[in-house]
């Protein structure tokens, strides 16, 4: 029992450092930025240096504050920002059913090849990411402009007589929005298709069902876990997106990343551009929530 309880010592403080550090880091990183934006958005703008004024004041021993809340009336009042945040959540939520649709089979296939030609097919998978994201835009721009290589090779072949117009459309945006965010799918379902017992499939095969009611009984299912991690990683950074729609989106594309930068360096209105970023990260709150009971309930599930 003594021998015990001086482990349990031990243990205790190294267990209470591996659980802070993550928490600190959340602290510096995430809630000290989010509550400095939320206080410039209750300010109003001002010709200075930051341009915007200061929400406490104070006069001899009297200390005022004033809290603006203009800017978040305005947000909700005026259509051209409720039809950006309608448009960046519709663009997301495009991108994330068509890296579903595209990074399922691919996860699927992976988790289902043999070890060494596994780690070569995730290889392939990240080996996008040992490029610049900004060099592999300009490169989509390259293949999908009107004397690019898509447009070259179909007027070789006689396919068309003039060049077809992809870039600066919706099609260019979803092809490399999707491309862009493809391997953010492809791992979590893989990680979750990759432990699936196999004997289970074959059990169901046993027993009459057909390949396509196994998938849906039993590898559907057992994959949710992977598919909703996969669909929170590419839905929640793809609502913010900025690169992308500015570089190969059209002229009508409404996006939150663009208003906010047209807000912040166009208008140098901090606070307006703040509160179009407070309400934002509130929507994608949402989605994170949702997730985290998931998780949650899977794992008091699995410890029932």
């Amino acid at each position: 029992m003594n021998l015990k309880r001086t482990l349990d010592a031990w243990l205790r403080p190294g267990r209470g450092t591996v659980i802070g550090i993550p928490y600190f880091w959340l602290l510096l990183f995430f809630l000290a930025p989010f509550f400095i934006v939320l206080k410039i958005s209750f300010s109003e703008v001002d010709i200075a240096v930051p341009p915007f004024t200061a929400l406490m004041s104070s006069e001899g021993s009297r200390v005022t504050f004033a809290f603006n809340l203009e800017n978040y009336a305005f947000l909700f009042s005026d259509e051209l920002y409720i039809d950006t945040y309608l448009s960046s959540l519709k663009v997301a939520a495009v991108t994330t059913i068509a890296c579903l649709l595209i990074g399922y089979p691919i996860a699927y296939a992976i988790a289902r090849a043999s070890p060494a030609a596994r780690n070569t097919l995730l290889l392939l998978v990240m080996l996008p990411f040992w490029t610049s994201f900004l060099i592999r835009v300009y490169a989509w721009m390259g293949i999908l402009k009107d004397n690019g290589l898509i447009n070259n090779l179909l007027l070789g072949l006689g396919v068309i007589s003039e060049p077809l117009r992809m870039m600066h459309t919706d099609f260019s945006l979803y092809v490399v929005m999707v491309y862009a965010y493809l391997p953010f799918m492809i791992l979590p379902l893989y990680a979750h298709l990759v432990k699936m017992d196999l004997r289970l499939l074959e059990a169901a095969g046993d027993l009459g069902a057909r390949p396509w009611k196994a998938f849906l009984a039993i590898t559907l299912p057992l994959s949710k876990g992977g598919i909703i991690a996969g669909s929170m990683m590419v839905f929640i950074p793809a609502v913010g997106e900025f690169v992308i729609p500015e570089l190969v989106g059209g002229t009508e594309t409404l996006m939150i990343g663009k208003v906010l930068w047209n807000e912040f360096f166009d208008n140098n209105n901090w606070p307006m551009a703040s509160s179009v970023a407070i309400v934002m990260v509130c929507l994608l709150i949402l989605p994170i929530v949702f997730f985290h009971r998931y998780e949650t309930r899977q794992l008091e599930g699995d410890r029932g």
